[in-house]
């Protein structure tokens, strides 16, 4: 085991990480240094694979207003969105977006050279800036690799995952203790900030959008070391993932909402629309009511998918604007420009999390969360399509401001290398792969886009089964072991929450309370208290 000390150690490279850490060393506050620690590669996250866009309220778009950015957030987030957050998010927006400019990053301009801005389900007018057409985050995550790798005061540790966050006497965060997959090796690592910045999970699900990475570790770690978690059973379902499984990334390939923004519409295979019956809104009706009213067609005719007909939109424009997705299309065989796009429902990111005030500080002193892994209070119950990397990139610039650095304290060392040196149990071994299968047919099947209590019950059962046969060791043998370790608890952490909240909120669907009764309450988890309360 390797002791290290940093100034900060941030925990997860999408986005927000990446962004965050550049930011923090403009400002020349870490005088013992950056760590920045990732999974996997540098550029692999959530925020990689993010297509449609990127919220932009700027101040030169006479069209839009900050105004009408909140209104439009606080009725997607269904009476869950804290007004004070959604108001800082879009006040920063013009300032965050040009200043990503100055690290490389590039968004679509028309012929005039202005920003092409679009539209997306729930947003009063168009806002939504893209780069690449259909790549925004894969863009932007690019743009922000190369400023990191080329920063020689931003230490970065790829495939190594946190496994678990280090706390003094007063429970204050002081470090943390992470697994390198490939040389088997741990480092403690003693820091005076840690900002957890790992993303979401939607790998619990069977069919994700999600790439492999995205198992909630940030948010497992963050509530085994003590932290508040707020609104854990709000998990998002985007309506429109491709149909067809990646047996590579194990996931579901996203066909942007964009899409459906540009005109595309919702059809079964003989072209017959059928949105019209679920809302007035059609195509463009929130992520929730969209994702329900395929997911009921699809159960109604016994059929695996519906279908996307973009035809409509015009060649030139769908390949101009969807680069991305017409390319992953005809691999499969599948022409957007002549054929229907086949689509379904699949878990695409998380509303609930870690939760923050808005300097972006957990209840525990010194630990911080932004991006996916936080709930500041900005989607609510229902996040409006395009806010999250907006939430990314401003939570990542106003960290700066105010977080200030204390002297690096000391952790007991010797109890840490005698924990991670166990061999007791370092010949058991089993079949994580299955478990992990095992687990997503739990939650898809119980915990997805409609639920009851029945179904609640039943998963909860069987992920407690899954616990007492593999989850319930401190320390793993594998990067995959604690994964599958922090899937179990998201996992029980989200059913819980699912079965307290008895009513239907946002993307929370309970087909055995329909109906939206109670007083719009956060769900709170507090693990001293052993409860969860609404508050």
């Amino acid at each position: 085991m390797k002791n290290l000390k940093y100034s900060v150690i941030i925990i997860g490279s999408g986005i927000s990480g990446l962004y965050c850490a550049l930011k923090l060393e403009q400002s020349k506050k870490c005088k013992n240094g950056i760590l920045l620690v990732t999974k996997s590669q540098l550029n692999e996250s959530n925020s990689y694979y993010a297509q449609g866009g990127i919220v932009a309220v700027l101040k030169d778009n006479k069209n839009d207003s900050i105004e009408s950015h909140i209104k439009d957030t606080l009725k997607a987030g269904a009476g869950l969105s804290e007004f004070d957050t959604v108001k800082f998010i879009s006040e920063n927006s013009d300032t965050v977006i040009k200043d990503l400019l100055k690290f490389g990053v590039e968004f679509d301009k028309d012929e005039f050279g202005k920003f092409t801005l679009t539209k997306e389900a729930a947003h009063s007018v168009n806002r939504i800036l893209h780069s690449g057409g259909d790549a925004t985050g894969r863009e932007i995550e690019k743009a922000l690799c190369i400023a990191v790798k080329k920063n020689q005061n931003i230490k970065i540790l790829e495939n190594t995952i946190a496994v678990e966050l280090l706390t003094d006497n007063e429970s204050k965060c002081c470090g943390g203790v992470l697994f390198n997959s490939e040389s088997k090796e741990y480092y403690c690592v003693n820091s005076s900030k840690v900002i957890l910045a790992s993303g979401g999970l939607g790998q619990i699900y069977k069919y994700t959008t999600n790439p492999v990475c995205a198992t909630g570790d940030g948010i497992a770690i963050a509530y085994r070391a003590g932290a508040d978690l707020q609104d854990m059973e709000f998990v998002q379902f985007h309506p429109s993932a491709f149909a067809v499984d990646d047996k590579i990334h194990k996931n579901r390939f996203l066909i942007s909402e964009a899409v459906r923004g540009e005109g595309a519409k919702l059809c079964d295979k003989f072209g017959n629309e059928f949105m019209e019956k679920y809302d007035p809104k059609k195509e463009l009706a929130p992520r929730d009511i969209v994702a329900r009213s395929i997911y009921s067609e699809m159960k109604k005719n016994n059929v695996p998918n519906v279908y996307l007909n973009a035809i409509n939109i015009g060649k030139e424009k769908l390949l101009k604007r969807f680069p991305t997705i017409a390319k992953k299309c005809l691999e499969n065989d599948i022409d957007i420009t002549k054929d229907f796009i086949p689509v379904a429902p699949a878990a695409h990111y998380f509303m609930g999390g870690v939760k923050t005030n808005l300097n972006f500080e957990t209840s525990l002193k010194n630990l911080y969360a932004i991006g996916e892994v936080s709930s500041t209070g900005l989607h609510g119950a229902n996040r409006l399509a395009s806010n999250s990397l907006l939430e990314c990139v401003v939570c990542a610039y106003n960290i700066v401001k105010n977080i200030e650095f204390e002297n690096i304290p000391e952790s007991d060392f010797e109890n840490i290398i005698s924990k991670y040196s166990d061999k007791s149990d370092k010949n058991i071994s089993f079949d994580i792969k299955k478990a992990k299968d095992e687990l997503k047919e739990i939650m898809w099947e119980n915990v997805g886009i409609f639920r009851d209590e029945k179904g609640l019950n039943t998963a909860l059962k069987k992920i407690r089964e899954l616990e007492n046969n593999y989850g319930k060791k401190d320390v793993c043998n594998s990067k995959e072991e604690y994964e599958l370790k922090n899937m179990i608890t998201v996992s029980k952490l989200i059913i819980n929450c699912a079965l307290k909240r008895k009513e239907s909120r946002g993307a929370h669907y309970r087909t055995d309370y329909l109906n939206t009764n109670q007083k719009a309450c956060h769900s709170l988890i507090n693990k001293k208290e052993g409860e969860i309360i609404f508050c």
